[in-house]
């Protein structure tokens, strides 16, 4: 994996003789934080050598402490699309380069794009955790929106971006006109994904109290609980694409945007892990945000989910189980191939050139029939 050789975590020892892992990662927190700052240094050395994202223009809308709204410039106010970005790396990854960008299509078809992009942690978020991250900002944005263009925005979200984004759905179903979730899991029952699995052995029970993670601290971990898709899977898709000089140069600028490290909140990392990844109450309708216990029959309004069954971040089998557990039936399940350039089969849909020609044209158009 790119940004050096991994440090064991089996290195990491707690008091006493323990050997359990992670059992005093705070006490490493300012190495991993040298080693975020050492992997942006390598995607900046790549970006140099012309494979960085080649983004849209763009205003800042609205801010908090946690967040900023960016507002691209063109399309509809009346078709306000909020895409929900998740709150790892950068989010130029909906907008990587012109033909594989989410915001460049949507923004063509006549939607006025917003983007929900997180900000990282300060003193003053430290103990915001999921309500503050999917109930609060979340809500402060679509409010913004609904402001400024007079009606509801529809809501998009990819992986974790589009968990919260669900979960924010699920808190305030009447804020919206409708919800997309591009490779978004919401079960973490056992067996729902390889990445979960992985993480609930590696992962002590209770989460060491960190104030900050490192971005790099949460790759390895996600290598190490999975690495046929964060080692070998991208190895073999930089290999194969060295054939197709578009697949090449694709996988280059994801292999930057992956060098792009991110820091998280320790709270929310916590509750990620012991709530969702660990005791699954999103999907046993046991979340517990901003007042209200949440599940499947929450979400009520149109539902389009998008899923790759090469996937093992966020596999059909990781909403499943929530689809038909949901009120209505007003949901629709997608589901797309992987493909050769995207690195992390789990980006295909967001970067993927097959995506954007067979699968986007019907995201977009059930976008439409709601806006």
């Amino acid at each position: 994996m790119s940004g050096g050789k991994f440090l064991k975590l089996t290195e990491i020892r707690a008091v006493e003789g323990t050997s359990t892992p992670l059992a005093r990662a705070s006490v490493w927190v300012p190495m991993w934080l040298a080693m975020d700052a050492f992997r942006r240094m390598q995607g900046e050395a790549l970006q140099a050598c012309g494979l960085g994202p080649i983004e849209c223009s763009y205003s800042i809308v609205a801010s908090d402490a946690r967040w900023r709204l960016r507002r691209y410039s063109g399309g509809d106010a009346h078709s306000s699309l909020l895409i929900v970005a998740a709150p790892i790396k950068q989010p130029y990854i909906w907008d990587l380069l012109p033909g594989v960008s989410v915001v460049r299509y949507c923004r063509s078809c006549g939607f006025r794009v917003y983007l929900l992009e997180w900000t990282p942690p300060s003193p003053a978020n430290r103990n915001a955790g999921l309500a503050a991250y999917a109930g609060q900002s979340i809500g402060e944005a679509v409010a913004a929106i609904t402001r400024a263009s007079g009606v509801q925005p529809l809501i998009m979200g990819h992986s974790l971006g589009g968990t919260l984004a669900a979960i924010f759905a699920a808190l305030a179903p009447d804020s919206i006109r409708g919800l997309v979730l591009l490779g978004a899991p919401l079960c973490f029952e056992k067996g729902s994904s390889p990445l979960r699995d992985g993480i609930v052995s590696i992962v002590p029970n209770s989460f060491p109290d960190m104030d900050v993670v490192p971005g790099s601290l949460l790759s390895q971990l996600c290598a190490l609980a999975c690495p046929e898709t964060f080692v070998w899977a991208r190895l073999t898709d930089a290999g194969i694409s060295m054939s197709d000089p578009h697949a090449a140069l694709t996988h280059a600028r994801i292999e930057r945007w992956a060098l792009d490290e991110f820091p998280l909140q320790g709270k929310l990392v916590q509750e990620i892990l012991e709530w969702l990844f660990r005791e699954d109450r999103f999907c046993e309708a046991m979340l517990p945000i901003s007042g209200k216990t949440l599940g499947p029959a929450s979400l009520r309004g149109p539902t389009l989910m998008v899923v790759n069954p090469a996937d093992e971040v966020a596999p059909p089998t990781s909403i499943a189980p929530f689809v038909d557990a949901m009120a209505g039936g007003n949901v629709r399940v997608v589901e797309h191939a992987g493909e050769v350039g995207v690195g992390l089969q789990h980006l295909a849909i967001l970067a993927g050139r097959q995506a954007h020609e067979h699968v986007w044209p019907k995201i977009v158009a059930w976008l439409q029939a709601r806006a």
